[in-house]
């Protein structure tokens, strides 16, 4: 019995196009594995693209998108917590979860089912560590243990940071819940021509500022959040925010921001390839195969 299925892919590829219409086909729920959808008043800049869950006159369930609001710190613990209170909910119901996103630590935990302790915050090491170079910190990561940076995770100063904690502590006895491991999953990617996905990179973030998003991220400064907390959430709040904060200009933002999305999918890329060196069979398809994805789940059921 097929108890997951999981619709990852770089950014800007159409995972949550597929991951819908493949809900509706086969009756069930989706599971977000977005790192900032989690987050309230960021529709635009995460691309939630809310609108995608309606399809034939009805609308999809979804799950982790909305739940926390921008001033509070979410962990992969907290994630796998989140994620197995919802993930038993629909198994209950007889339906397999689809889990949907691009965040491949967070899909890979729930997959190797990793163990992740619950360390608190160690204030005292962010503030010495807070004004070091994003370079610097790769260095403190790498000279603790070469095997711990991820590039594809690691694009902030804050995520470099955590995990220097977590190393500093691992030792140190924490109430590391045991889940369950699913073992009858199947994994979908979307794969795309690279010149096609900067493409649609391009076309997404146009249409993305057109739609509001630099007013998002005022509304966002405009209730106390600092240029610290939008690095933190990278990418577009990163660009947006130092363009807000007059640092950099309207021009200059738009092709930072178009470069860092294009560097960012190679990245995710990157950590695709990986979990399949790791035993991950991922069934890679194009976005418009929606057939093929249907087939391919049927042959499990």
């Amino acid at each position: 019995m097929l108890n997951l299925v999981v619709i990852l892919g770089p950014t800007a590829s159409g995972k949550t196009s597929l991951a819908v219409k493949l809900a509706d086909l086969f009756d069930t729920e989706i599971i977000s594995g977005d790192s900032r959808q989690i987050y309230k008043n960021m529709d635009i800049g995460t691309g939630k693209d809310l609108f995608e869950y309606n399809i034939n006159n009805r609308s999809i369930p979804y799950h982790l998108i909305d739940i926390i609001n921008p001033n509070e710190d979410y962990s992969i613990h907290q994630f796998k917590k989140d994620f197995y209170n919802v993930y038993d909910d629909i198994i209950k119901k007889n339906k397999f979860p689809i889990l949907c996103g691009g965040s491949g630590l967070y899909i890979e935990s729930i997959l190797l089912n990793y163990e992740i302790p619950n360390i608190p915050p160690d204030y005292e090491l962010r503030e010495k560590l807070q004004n070091k170079r994003l370079d610097s910190l790769k260095n403190i990561l790498n000279q603790k243990d070469d095997q711990l940076y991820n590039p594809a995770y690691h694009v902030t100063k804050r995520r470099i940071i955590r995990s220097i904690e977590l190393f500093n502590k691992k030792n140190i006895t924490s109430d590391t819940k045991k889940y369950h491991s699913i073992n009858n999953y199947k994994v979908i990617g979307i794969k795309t021509n690279r010149d096609v996905l900067l493409q649609q990179i391009k076309k997404r973030l146009e249409e993305r500022l057109g739609n509001g998003m630099v007013e998002e991220v005022e509304f966002l400064i405009q209730n106390g959040m600092s240029l610290d907390r939008l690095k933190y959430f990278g990418l577009e709040y990163r660009f947006l925010g130092e363009y807000l904060f007059n640092n950099i200009s309207y021009e200059e933002m738009v092709n930072k921001l178009n470069i860092s999305i294009n560097r960012f999918s190679k990245k995710q890329m990157t950590f695709f390839r990986r979990m399949e060196k790791r035993g991950i069979e991922i069934k890679w398809i194009q976005k418009d195969e929606l057939e093929e994805a249907k087939k391919y789940i049927k042959t499990y059921l």
